[in-house]
């Protein structure tokens, strides 16, 4: 696991400063703290800093070909490097290391861009072949791996595994983007393909970028999508044994590794059937790591604990309390654009206690999108149903107007909620989905911006992100189509830009088996129904996984990974929230009703609503421009956590 960046002169062979590479790829040395090396040609120069993992002895980076006319930089694990290793040797490739590095180099050079198509893994890489004058950036299938790119006015195009690598350069302008605003305060994340400076974007999941010298921007590539086809006959009983196989291989795949190994476990049933596989796997036992709250109804520590017992794991915990609050500037400077996810302060302490057991730890991150697993996909269903009965030409008009005229009731069960069903009842399939997973409604955000930052945003709303990947979806299975629309934006925008920062910022490399790609892509091809049956998710999961752990830990009710913002800002953090969300960081901006914001202050202090999440999130966007915006351009250099 490493971090990436360079800089490459579109129209010619202008000097590359080694100075301001170096800088740019000092910004990343969390990511890569064992070695580090730059390559400069004229017009070109490539960054990278090393985790050393696999191949310790031989794996430097920046690497090139035998005769020097292929170099690349690389982010992340090919699995499936030594069979593909082979395949290369057989056809000519002669090879200086161990490392799958290399395999990417020969791969190139007998198959082209199409190299990807082979890769089994997750990885970010650039790759320049002097032969042809290109540059060629790459991206795994699910997200795991960042990259990003900047083209700036002078022709130079800047890329690196973080933000804050781009920043580091000192040439980009921070102007912010009005619509990732938008996308932020509705998602609680930047989707990709934007990031929230203009002239940034993110190179999405399972895409390719081709840069010539000499010719203008392409646009980038898809290389792979996954389609629901729904169409398998296998029975549930040879799924489940299908199932386990398929996981075993997995877990299998990514436990190479010549460094300290372990695994995630906070006693759910993803972490703890990664943990269950990996233990069958190891001759001996595996370290496992797993955080605790301070607040009851948030704990599953005693779970994970169980499975540790069953298992006799080396384990390890953490407990994490109102204090770690106190990592709101660090989380700002580490994600480089405003991030919502409070959940990123469980997952940054779990790194950072896992880092000083292990190098490498396994997670359990994949399973709710690939098994059907969160509890509103199950919601999601119910209203489907509803829906179905009616056309949406009928639908629209009446529901509209009543969940207009009828009183709130946010103390009451969901199903309970009159309001919210009649406008659910009034939306389509993907719009209902959006609105169920906003952080701030489409209402509130209506009242929280001021008129003049709405006129920036020209009437954009930020569900033209799920209209634009419903599109592609193929699939009009009620649970299949927001699984996709999970798969492309909160999985990799949310859930793996979490995970990626947070072990980074440690040293730590985080691998992924339930987001291997061809379990994913043979999940794809199961029936709905084999997912989701009533109140219960994840069966097939589940029913798997009955041999290997506990009833308790299989079905007990789902928690997640959350901290309880709610009671923290009634209580040790009152005045730190208000101090924050109503100061002058977020009113000179000129984006923000202060008048709306005390009231959610208000309204959430006294008891009367729950607003934490959106006051999260404004805390988090105040945190962003005062870590990041006003931050000067080579504070990036020395921004390692």
């Amino acid at each position: 696991m490493c971090g990436i960046t360079g800089i490459f002169d579109t129209r010619g062979t202008g000097d590359i400063s080694a100075a301001v590479l170096g800088r740019m790829n000092e910004s990343q040395h969390h990511r890569g703290p064992d070695e580090g090396g730059l390559y400069v040609a004229p017009g070109i120069g490539l960054g990278h800093r090393r985790l050393s993992v696999i191949d310790i002895a031989t794996g430097q980076q920046p690497l090139c070909n035998g005769d020097g006319s292929v170099v690349v930089v690389f982010n992340g694990e090919i699995y499936n490097y030594q069979p593909l290793m082979a395949e290369l040797q057989a056809l000519g490739a002669v090879f200086q290391t161990h490392s799958d590095t290399e395999v990417i180099v020969h791969a190139w050079q007998a198959w082209g861009a199409q190299c990807v198509e082979r890769f089994r893994g997750m990885f970010a890489f650039a790759l320049w072949d002097s032969r042809q004058q290109t540059l060629f950036l790459a991206r795994d299938r699910m997200g795991v791996k960042p990259l990003h790119y900047a083209m700036l006015e002078d022709g130079m195009l800047l890329f690196g595994s973080e933000l804050k690598s781009i920043l580091a350069h000192g040439g980009l302008r921070r102007d912010m983007d009005p619509l990732a605003v938008e996308e932020y305060f509705a998602l609680g994340y930047v989707p990709q393909p934007r990031t929230i400076f203009q002239a940034v974007k993110k190179l999405p999941p399972a895409h390719t970028l081709t840069v010539r010298r000499g010719r203008p921007l392409e646009s980038t590539v898809p290389y792979w999508d996954l389609r629901f086809t729904l169409n398998s006959v296998i029975s549930q009983a040879d799924a489940q044994s299908e199932l386990v196989h398929r996981l075993r291989d997995a877990v299998s795949v990514r436990m190479v590794s010549e460094v300290p190994l372990g695994a995630f476990l906070s006693g759910g049933v993803d972490s703890s059937a990664v943990v269950a596989l990996m233990a069958g796997l190891s001759p001996s036992p595996i370290t496992t790591c797993s955080m605790g709250f301070d607040t009851a109804g948030f704990d599953e520590s005693t779970f994970a604990a169980q499975v540790a017992t069953r298992y006799q794991t080396h384990h390890w915990t953490k407990v994490v309390g109102s204090a770690d609050f106190d990592l709101i500037d660090t989380l700002a400077r580490l994600y480089d654009e405003p991030y919502a996810d409070s959940s990123a302060i469980p997952t940054y302490r779990v790194c950072e206690l896992a880092r000083r057991h292990v190098t490498v730890a396994l997670s359990g991150d994949g399973a709710d999108e690939a098994f059907g697993g969160y509890t509103r996909y199950r919601t999601h269903l119910r209203e489907e149903r509803m829906r179905s009965l009616l056309p949406i030409g009928v639908r629209g008009p009446v529901f509209g107007v009543m969940g207009r005229v009828y009183p709130k009731a946010d103390w009451a069960w969901r199903m309970l909620r009159a309001k919210t069903t009649f406008e659910s009842m009034a939306r389509d399939s993907v719009e209902a989905y959006f609105h169920a997973v906003s952080v701030l409604k489409g209402p509130m955000r209506h009242a929280l911006f001021t008129d003049r930052f709405k006129a920036d945003l020209g009437g954009y709303s930020a569900l033209e992100v799920f209209r634009r990947h419903a599109d592609q979806a193929q699939t009009q299975d009620p649970l299949a189509l927001i699984q996709y629309l999970d798969l492309k934006t909160y999985l990799p925008d949310d859930i793996n830009t979490k995970v990626d920062r947070a072990s980074m910022a440690h040293g730590l490399e985080v691998r992924e088996p339930l987001m291997d790609h061809s379990l994913v892509e043979w999940l794809a091809t199961l029936p709905s129904h084999q997912k989701v049956q009533g109140a219960q998710g994840k069966v097939l999961l589940k029913k798997s996984m009955e041999p290997y752990l506990s009833q308790g830990v299989l079905y007990r009710p789902k928690m997640g990974f959350a901290v309880p913002l709610a009671d923290w800002f009634r209580g040790p953090l009152k005045q730190r929230l208000r101090d924050t969300v109503l100061g002058a960081q977020l009113l000179d901006t000129g984006w923000f009703d202060p008048v709306y914001v005390r009231s959610l202050v208000d309204a959430h202090q006294s008891g009367a609503r729950d607003h934490s999440a959106p006051l999260w999130s404004l805390m988090m966007f105040e945190a962003f421009l005062r870590n990041v915006v006003d931050a000067s351009p080579h504070a990036h250099a020395q921004a390692s956590p």
